[in-house]
């Protein structure tokens, strides 16, 4: 733990600051500069929150009153249950309060420290606390909810007075979707900084979502097409045997809503190779059968949308999710395939996840991108920019460059 003088002199800095905002909040509200001991992220909650709450404020927001109905419907009811000795237990370790919010920053369950607790419900940080920054401004709940990026706010950080005397870190939670669900973090009196904190709370936020993932269903019911680092054609949940070429044609119609010509997927399937028109025509007719008549004639297209990952790839990708990407990402289309269509493809989907992650700034894009492709210098060398000096991942990187430039 940082030393008490350290962090003593950092809060009576931050309360000075906090002092000349809560003064001139209505008449100066630009103080970002150089000059000023708060970080960028801390300044713009700031001036989100002042419009909504009284910085003065000793007291709380109401609570919810209708946590328990929340709760309830919440996705992280059951992997937040089964991991709830686990939660306790380190929070208990280590004089935290755990919490964690539904996805519009509602309390939903706490656990941990006994004094901690008893303390963190005199400002409603309990169930049924409302943290996002309308109720509570600035705090790490509201920061992680607002950026979908894990969040520290320490002491006079806190746009309200009632709460300088904690520090909270929080980690987003997201389910298989991509759909963040929630905020996993852990509070305490802010003399209990420590920069290693963050680490627990990322390392719980994975335990929960990946419950997440193992409970939502993978095969659902009808015709599906997994074509991502691999390739097989699911029916009602059960593999159906069909040879590679085939789901090189299936994946061609899937990804191509409108459709081929029989020439032109004779050419996106085999290029200028002698093969004749009968051998697509026996392959689509076996396609047809194996998918329960899903393929139309005399232009071949998919009767209906069917389910594929790399389509959903497609889509996130298209509509800027790189999350739902990275997600979605499990592998290059059909790696084995040297199909002209399919490796036009494989290299989209590839360029295109690759430079979503290229172009955020969210450390975690480029960590899970970088596993996924290890001989990618640029995305490790992006990863280490965007990490700070003492996060721990900046070692498994810093590795995986040093094995990507000797290769």
């Amino acid at each position: 733990m940082a030393p008490i003088r350290t962090l003593s002199e950092r809060r009576e800095e931050l309360e000075r600051e906090w002092v000349r905002w809560a003064h001139t909040a209505h008449t100066a509200p630009d103080r970002d500069g150089a000059d000023s001991p708060l970080r960028g992220e801390v300044v713009r909650s700031w001036q989100r929150s002042l419009g909504s709450v009284d910085p003065e404020s000793t007291t709380a927001a109401p609570a919810a009153d209708d946590v328990a109905d929340r709760w309830a419907e919440s996705p992280l009811r059951a992997p937040i249950t089964r991991l709830s000795d686990q939660l306790r237990a380190v929070a208990e370790d280590s004089g935290y309060i755990a919490a964690v919010t539904d996805e519009a920053g509602t309390i939903v369950w706490t656990g941990g420290d006994r004094g901690i607790r008893r303390a963190a419900e005199a400002v409603n940080f309990a169930p049924g606390g409302r943290w996002d920054e309308s109720h509570m401004g600035t705090n790490a709940l509201a920061l992680a909810l607002h950026s979908d990026k894990p969040a520290t706010v320490f002491s006079a950080e806190h746009l309200v007075a009632a709460l300088h005397s904690w520090v909270c870190y929080s980690v987003p939670v997201h389910g298989p979707d991509g759909r963040r669900v929630g905020v996993l973090d852990l509070s305490s009196r802010w003399d209990r900084s420590h920069p290693a904190v963050l680490g627990s709370v990322r390392a719980m936020a994975t335990a929960v979502e990946t419950l997440l993932h193992t409970a939502a269903p993978e095969t659902p019911p009808g015709i599906r097409l997994e074509c991502l680092g691999g390739g097989r054609l699911l029916r009602d949940g059960r593999a159906v045997a069909v040879p590679p070429r085939q789901l090189e044609i299936l994946a061609l119609l899937a990804l191509d809503p409108g459709g081929y010509t029989p020439d032109r997927l004779h050419a996106a399937i085999y290029g200028d190779r002698p093969v004749s028109s009968s051998t697509l025509k026996a392959d689509v007719s076996h396609l047809r059968r194996a998918t329960g008549g899903e393929i139309t004639n005399r232009r071949y297209a998919l009767r209906a949308p069917m389910a594929c990952d790399a389509v959903d790839l497609l889509a996130a990708v298209e509509s800027g999710d790189t999350s739902s990407a990275l997600r979605l990402y499990r592998g290059p289309l059909l790696p084995g395939s040297d199909t002209p269509g399919i490796t036009a493809w494989r290299d989209y989907l590839d360029v295109g996840v690759r430079t979503a992650v290229l172009a955020s700034t969210r450390p975690e894009h480029a960590l899970s991108f970088g596993e996924k492709a290890p001989a990618d210098v640029q995305v490790h060398e992006h990863a280490l920019r965007l990490l700070a000096p003492r996060d721990s991942r900046r070692a498994v990187v810093t590795a995986r460059l040093h094995t990507a430039l000797r290769a």
